[in-house]
């Protein structure tokens, strides 16, 4: 009754019918269509609300939210307006053209047409089409200079662009030669996260740090413009903008960056957690004892002392307080400029990396120690006062901090243990941490660890057998996990996968559980040739074996016990009558189940 009553008929209603071989109980039940203009006027609003956006507003009585104001609704079947209203608009068949046009309200006809009525107006409807429209003739404004537009660039800028413009109008620009003699980063990041220009490029098939500007940039105007007007506007502009980027240079010049380390006291890193300065002496400790535990060449590590020591003085230079952006960058300029190495230079400019998704990591050792440093001290001192991320939340954007450690320790090949280097950071804070607390934090990076696994491809099981057993040490579970993958395609590893299994499920059964941990194998207590066997086996597999012992050592030593567990299991009873005996055969198997610890999980491993 309660399945008839769900689909609105009675239950003499219901039929039998046979499906695939087999008798359902059916209801046949006749809905009504709707015209479609009908169906849409109702599912066009509720498609509306759904939508949803980082940052929305309100501006009516309606109390609607939405990106931006609505101001008209374009709604068609064919020629048919489909009505509805939200946030207090009615639909109808009207859009609107640029500001500029002297009739900018567009009246269409039938939707076939909407996108060539558009077009007529100068407005290209397409999204992508607007990309290649700007990327085509950008180019060409670049080439007729002698340029390439700059490739480090283009594809974010390109995005953003033509979701500015409706109309793409791409135009070139000049700037005075003297401003070249900036850093190439200050020039680029003022014409592309200030002005939404592209830079414009020599030629050049060297790196993109390498490549020189020329005096040059594209801009997008949108819709039909007076272009000189509009070049004269921009210039002008840009100017100004590097005139303040030339003052700022000079004025941090006057001093070493060394210099800067003092006012770091004036920026508060968190009310808690006290001042740049504060974190830059947390550094200090830190990152030298990174060094230590990753037993660093004395060179090695002496740049990360010196490194950790100006990693954030930059934090308090001119260029940078303008430019947040250029934070590490122009701290290997000033440094250079100080009369650091160029090995120190480097390492302040990496620690910041990754700054985002995509982004490069650090390119050598010393500035991946201070970056990981810095990142452990961030999350640590942050769950600590209280500022972890919530699930809509993260405005220290530690998530982002967490990957970009993990994915440093993994790419440089740090076989850093997580756990020791979180619970060290953890003595260098004003504020205490409990051990819940650090748990927290290291289950957090976990986490980003294995979600960045899973992201690139890697089988779930592979990842939860490596990451059970290796959970604080990303870098070794790595190269475990890239072992593993090809090794589990072979018949050797499935062939030692089924021998362990009948031990280590045996050493997890009912009858194990009764029997103490700490009971251990009795050599007195082993009666046959088979149980001797075995257990010498074992014995000489742990001798070889151990939690740092790579996987294809682990597969060198398991596929030594294939032959002795077949032959255990074909001769011995595990469950003698005799208890003692029952209890040291269990041991036994419990000593081969724990081989791999540490390594990885084969219980997890598919195929088990």
């Amino acid at each position: 009754t309660g399945f008839a009553k769900s689909q609105g008929i009675d239950v003499d209603q219901l039929v039998r019918s046979d499906i695939n071989g087999t008798e359902y109980v059916v209801a046949k039940v006749f809905d009504q269509g709707k015209p479609a203009g009908h169906v849409l006027s109702e599912a066009l609003p509720a498609l509306l609300a759904s939508m949803s956006f980082g940052k929305s507003m309100r501006w009516n009585s309606s109390g609607v939210s939405y990106s931006r104001p609505i101001r008209w609704l374009l709604a068609l079947l064919d020629k048919q307006v489909v009505p509805f209203t939200y946030a207090g608009v009615a639909s109808g068949r009207a859009t609107r053209s640029f500001r500029s046009d002297a009739v900018p309200v567009v009246e269409i006809e039938a939707a076939s047409g909407y996108e060539d009525t558009l077009l007529s107006r100068g407005i290209v409807l397409s999204t992508e089409q607007r990309q290649k429209q700007i990327l085509t003739q950008a180019q060409e404004l670049a080439s007729s200079v002698g340029g390439r537009l700059a490739k480090d660039s283009q594809r974010a800028l390109l995005d953003e662009i033509a979701n500015l413009v409706e109309g793409p109008t791409p135009l070139i620009g000049k700037f005075d030669d003297e401003y070249l003699a900036l850093p190439r980063e200050v020039l680029v990041t003022v014409m592309k996260k200030h002005q939404r220009y592209f830079p414009v490029e020599a030629p050049s098939s060297s790196s993109e740090r390498s490549v020189p500007l020329l005096p040059y940039f594209v801009t997008v105007a949108n819709g039909a413009v007076d272009v000189d007007v509009v070049r004269a506007g921009n210039e002008a502009v840009i100017r100004a903008r590097y005139a303040d980027a030339q003052f700022f240079f000079n004025q941090d010049l006057a001093g070493s960056l060394e210099s800067f380390v003092p006012a770091l006291s004036s920026l508060t890193f968190q009310d808690k957690l006290g001042s740049m300065l504060d974190k830059t002496e947390r550094l200090k400790v830190l990152a030298p004892q990174l060094s230590s535990w990753l037993a660093l060449s004395e060179q090695d590590a002496a740049v990360v002392k010196r490194a950790s020591e100006l990693a954030k003085a930059d934090l308090a230079t001119q260029m940078v307080v303008e430019f947040t952006d250029l934070a590490g960058t122009m701290g290997r300029y000033y440094a250079l400029r100080s009369g650091e190495s160029e090995d120190v230079a480097d390492a302040i400019r990496d620690h910041v990396l990754p700054r985002f998704a995509g982004d490069q990591l650090a390119s050598a050792i010393p500035g991946a120690v201070v970056a990981c440093a810095d990142r452990i001290d961030s999350v640590v001192a942050l769950f600590a006062a209280g500022c972890a991320p919530k699930a809509t939340a993260d405005p220290f954007g530690l998530r982002r901090a967490a990957l970009g450690l993990v994915q440093t320790l993994v790419v440089n090949g740090l076989h850093l243990d997580l756990a020791f280097a979180v619970e060290f950071a953890a003595t260098l804070l004003p504020i205490d941490a409990s051990p819940a607390l650090l748990e927290d934090a290291l289950t957090f990076i976990r986490r980003r660890f294995e979600q960045s696994l899973l992201e690139h491809g890697e089988r779930d099981d592979l990842v939860r057998a490596v990451l059970s057993a290796q959970p604080n040490r990303p870098s070794t579970a790595a190269s475990t996990l890239a072992a593993l993958n090809d090794a589990v395609q072979t018949e050797r590893f499935q062939r030692i996968l089924a021998a362990y299994a009948r031990p280590a499920r045996l050493a997890r059964s009912k009858h194990a559980l009764e029997v103490a941990p700490e009971v251990q194998v009795s050599d007195s207590l082993l009666q046959e040739a088979e149980e001797l066997a075995l257990w010498g086996a074992v014995q000489a597999a742990h001798a070889r074996v151990s939690a740092q012992s790579s996987l294809a050592e682990l597969l060198d030593a398991m596929e030594e016990l294939v032959e002795p567990i077949t032959a255990f299991f074909d001769k011995i009873f595990v469950m003698a009558d005799d208890q003692a005996v029952r209890r040291n055969r269990i041991a036994l198997l419990r000593s081969v189940a724990a081989l791999p610890s540490g390594i990885v999980d084969l219980t997890l491993v598919q195929g088990f």
